[in-house]
């Protein structure tokens, strides 16, 4: 049979190892198609259930605990005397940023997908971060079994979340509603799935010869969108090859022109040995990933860390592809922060490892203790040959929308936290580690609920560091409404020399975000100007504490008048007056707490806006603006004003609301006062976690 497509193609089929990513939104059946294909090539003596826990894919026990991918999986088979390393990524948005340093390294990608509308926004996400890194991708639509409706059906429901065409390139065969089988409109031959078995060779059944006939027009059709030859034999109502048809297909898969969509049941092992076969005709190698990739052919050895990955046994393990030339164990490489050693080279099959002493361009592999190295990095075996191609490549790091305020139980714990983390944001650096002196918390940012979950299931299992979570504190601030005139004065005697300090200040409030000021209007020497920089921090000290609580912010100082004691006068006697008078002060001035209020950008699908504008006035929001978000159709752009105290759970809320594909973006925007009942509460609070 694979003969029959494009042996004597003029498209000329890749040579080399290559690596195919199966991507696709969550709960569509990747995993499950990795372990078809892993069961069809031989790796595997059978497919095992990714519910039982069978899988080789999802292998880490919180990837079992949940039942999803929460990191990538890889896997590298042999087929058809081709190498294939095949990674599984995973399919919730939570943790799509290392999808993001994977994606630029592999020659093409699978897309494993269902024909849900509501599933579709997600799909978008998916196909732009391939369409962004220029990576050759095909559709699998899967658990087409339980399919209930029409395949150009699906692919009317799929075609808005591709920028590219999406080429039907196979239509079901349908018995009693039941899809059992399919027709692949290039080969023009017809198919019958058998259960974990290559599917069996038909006759086209005469009931959809005509189907066929018409479904494989609309593929030539758009295939000659960009072959004028073929245009013409279309006109012309000449049959083209076979060949032509299949190097007109590979070509503009290459090209990125089209999208194919293929057909199948994963959990059946339905339709995998014509994927497969597309794969190894159609798919791009080594030689057009590198192009794609900027890399030059010519030059040292070199690789992409595309993930990093630390051991309980083992270390750090840094999961490469080679780009160019060969990489041998216990050779030397550089990357943008310095040379390593190479300490152990191996070949990944989800948990399983085996050892190698060489690994040539096109190789997946992963190389122990590169101490210097970071995902995203390259590598070269020579830094100076090489210097050209070293660059640090990481994908930008997408900003945190959820956070948890952490305690160790152990308070002995508190160091082995910070060096767990620290090995947990180099596998991830979308988790964010932050110890806020200011509230004396610290805080774990992450791309939401369950992402920070598992962080700290991995704190516990790997590093054996038990934390207690909350919600994080919010930074509140004060300040005053009236301006208050206030004597300040610190005498002290205690034998010898005294303390003396005598101010006069004025207290004032400045406008919102304008911080604090000092200045002094002394006449007469009455403060000598040697303590006037004791004065202004007597005046900062007393704002880091205010009346309600809370740093006090937004006022000015004005020094008028005051006396000293040519003796008992020093720099601390001022700063103490002064401190004592803005205190009291501060009291009399009419204090109001204040709180940060965002400005939160929404991007959710256009059919999910009304739900989002809910949520939003749910939290006390200000809605500010809305219209389409440019450049991704049927999606809307929110902009909002939230309080900070109404941001918990709003990544949740918002995912809840749009099938896990909404998100927002956030920063500060200003400071609001806060009134009434809810600022007693907010003091009442503060002053009780704080022994008040």
């Amino acid at each position: 049979m694979a003969s029959s497509q494009g042996a004597n193609s003029h498209e000329t089929r890749a040579q080399g190892p290559r690596l195919i990513a199966l991507a696709g939104p969550f709960q569509c059946g990747k995993t499950t198609l990795l372990e078809a294909i892993l069961a069809h090539a031989g790796a595997i003596p059978r497919q095992g259930a990714v519910a039982a826990g069978a899988s080789v894919g999802d292998s880490s026990p919180e990837a079992r605990a949940h039942q999803m991918s929460v990191e990538s999986n890889i896997a590298t088979v042999d087929y058809m005397g081709d190498r294939y390393t095949f990674v599984d990524l995973p399919g919730s948005v939570e943790f799509a940023h290392e999808s993001r340093n994977i994606l630029p390294a592999v020659d093409a990608a699978v897309v494993v997908c269902e024909a849900d509308p509501r599933k579709v926004p997600a799909l978008q996400l998916i196909l732009r971060q391939l369409e962004e890194v220029g990576a050759p991708h095909f559709i699998f639509l899967n658990k087409i079994d339980a399919a209930t409706i029409d395949v150009r059906e699906a692919l009317s429901i799929l075609q808005p979340a591709s920028r590219t065409p999406l080429l039907l390139r196979q239509i079901p065969i349908w018995n009693n509603g039941v899809a059992v089988g399919f027709i692949d409109l290039a080969l023009e031959r017809a198919f019958v799935y058998r259960e974990h078995a290559p599917s069996e060779v038909i006759d086209i059944p005469k009931g959809d010869a005509a189907t066929e006939k018409e479904a494989r027009y609309s593929m030539l059709e758009r295939l000659a969108d960009y072959d004028d030859a073929l245009m013409e034999e279309l006109i012309s109502d000449i049959e083209p090859p076979r060949d032509q048809v299949f190097d007109d297909l590979t070509k503009e898969l290459r090209a990125g022109l089209v999208v194919p969509l293929f057909i199948g049941s994963a959990e059946r092992g339905a339709g995998v040995t014509r994927l497969l076969k597309a794969l190894r005709h159609e798919a791009p190698g080594i030689d057009a990933t590198r192009v794609r990739m900027g890399v030059g052919e010519n030059g040292p050895a070199l690789a992409r860390i595309m993930r990093t990955i630390h051991t309980p046994h083992g270390g750090k393990l840094s999961v490469a592809r080679v780009l160019r030339g060969s990489i041998a164990d216990g050779s030397t490489v550089a990357s943008p922060q310095g040379e390593d050693r190479i300490s152990g080279m191996s070949r990944l099959t989800g948990a399983a490892a085996s050892k190698l002493t060489e690994a040539k361009s096109g190789d997946v592999i992963a190389l122990g203790r590169l101490d210097h190295a970071h995902t995203g990095d390259t590598i070269v075996a020579d830094a100076r040959a090489g210097a050209d191609d070293l660059k640090n490549t990481r994908a930008p790091i997408p900003d945190p929308v959820h956070a948890l305020a952490l305690t160790v139980k152990d308070r002995k714990d508190e160091m082995r936290l910070a060096a767990a983390m620290a090995k947990l944001i180099e596998e991830d650096p979308s988790l964010v580690f932050v110890h806020d002196q200011e509230l004396s918390q610290i805080k774990l940012y992450g791309q939401g609920e369950m992402h920070l979950r598992v962080a700290l299931e991995r704190l516990a299992s790997r590093f054996n560091v038990a934390v207690e979570h909350s919600k994080p504190t919010v930074a509140y601030r004060e300040t005053i409404r009236h301006k208050v005139t206030i004597r300040g004065r610190h005498k002290k005697q205690s034998g010898g020399h005294g303390q003396f300090g005598d101010v006069v200040l004025e207290i004032a409030p400045r406008s919102r975000g304008d911080g604090f000021a000092f200045s002094e209007r002394v006449h007469g020497g009455a403060v000598p100007r040697q303590y006037f920089s004791s004065v202004e921090a007597g005046c900062q000290d007393a704002l880091l504490h205010g009346p309600l609580g809370f740093p006090v912010v937004d006022v000015e100082a004005v020094l008028t008048d005051g006396s000293y004691h040519t003796v008992d006068s020093s720099d601390m006697a001022f700063r103490t007056a002064a401190r004592i008078g803005t205190s009291e002060a501060l009291e009399k001035a009419e204090p109001i707490l204040l709180e940060p209020v965002l400005a939160v950008d929404i991007f959710v699908p256009s059919d999910a806006m009304s739900r989002a504008t809910g949520i939003v006035s749910g939290r006390r929001g200000q809605i500010m603006g809305f219209g389409p978000r440019e450049g991704w159709e049927g999606w809307d752009r929110l902009e909002t004003l939230i309080p900070e105290a109404e941001m918990d759970n709003l990544i949740v809320e918002l995912r809840s609301a749009t099938a896990g594909a909404g998100f927002y973006q956030a920063r500060f925007d200003h400071l609001a006062e806060v009134v009434g009942k809810q600022a007693r509460d907010i003091v009442a609070a503060h002053a009780k976690a704080n022994g008040g």
